[in-house]
């Protein structure tokens, strides 16, 4: 999809679309205290084959739903995900060029590029003291933010697809990307201390999310078409099925909102009752939710 669309909350209505943006939006990062949002172009292919990669970061200003701005990010190139760090500064991955690209929302400028070592740098978490981002691929590398320098790359079993992080910074939750495992990687040992298989799903998953309570973790599998609900101690799972590709997600009180791109559905989990509850249309290729 190369669009952004708003959506009513208390209809599921789409209200207002932009589009025009090159191919192709991937990812949002909502900053609703500013009043901004923020989507790179990636490029019109996926994750490891991305033949023409984009280099633009848009600013989409909330309140007027209006596209205001590009942040051009070249030499880099194919940005990826993005996340606010404590400093105020913007770190976003640019998969082909290996790097974790630093933003100041104030002058729009990449004021440095981090080196992951990484063959495609795809998602990053932030610890929660701010001291670490850890960034995933093939591996995941440990970066060091006061100094800016990689530290450390964590060997994993497989390749990996999504990576979150515990509200006690203690844990690392590593998606594989090939079978239906999370390795758990201790961040004292920067090493995987445990895998945990996913229960009723049938192939590899794609993204990790934590609520924002810290008391679950939202996991997607696009080939599976669920989403599984883990405790945080990993000891509770439920996978339920949603749409066709389902992607990223996005909590909201006592419910988790799940887009799934290959069919253009939202699906909507009722968190305590562990089921999905309702569903809504939002367009074809939709991937990433935010709330404002």
């Amino acid at each position: 999809m190369a669009k952004v669309l708003f959506l009513s909350l208390a209809t599921y209505e789409t209200e207002v679309v932009l589009d025009g943006f090159p191919r192709t939006v991937h990812e949002l990062l909502v900053l609703a205290e500013a009043g901004l949002a923020y989507v790179p172009i990636f490029g019109d292919g996926v994750h490891g084959r991305n033949p023409n990669p984009g280099h633009l970061l848009c600013i989409i200003d909330l309140n007027q739903r209006a596209h205001i701005g590009d942040i051009d990010l070249r030499p880099l190139i194919a940005p990826h995900t993005l996340k606010l760090g404590p400093d105020g500064l913007i770190y976003i991955t640019c998969e082909n060029s290996a790097v974790v690209a630093v933003i100041d929302r104030s002058s729009c400028k990449v004021v440095d590029a981090i080196a992951t070592e990484s063959t495609n740098s795809h998602r990053l978490i932030i610890s929660p003291d701010g001291r670490r981002l850890y960034e995933e691929d093939a591996t995941v590398s440990v970066i060091d933010l006061a100094s800016r320098k990689l530290l450390n790359k964590i060997k994993t079993p497989r390749p990996l697809a999504g990576i979150a992080i515990s509200a006690d910074g203690s844990i690392v939750v590593a998606v594989d990307d090939e079978q239906p495992n999370l390795f758990l990687i201790d961040t004292a040992t920067d090493s995987v201390a445990h895998t945990v298989r996913l229960e009723g799903v049938a192939e590899g998953a794609q993204i990790a999310r934590y609520s924002p309570d810290n008391a679950h973790i939202g996991i997607t599998s696009l080939k599976s078409d669920t989403v599984s609900l883990v405790d945080s101690t990993f000891r509770e799972q439920t996978a339920i099925k949603v749409g066709s590709q389902p992607m990223d997600m996005a909590f909201h009180g006592d419910e988790l909102f799940v887009a799934c791109q290959g069919d253009g559905s939202v699906h909507v989990i009722d968190i305590p009752r562990r089921r999905a509850k309702r569903s809504f249309r939002a367009g074809v290729g939709c991937e990433s939710l935010g709330f404002f």
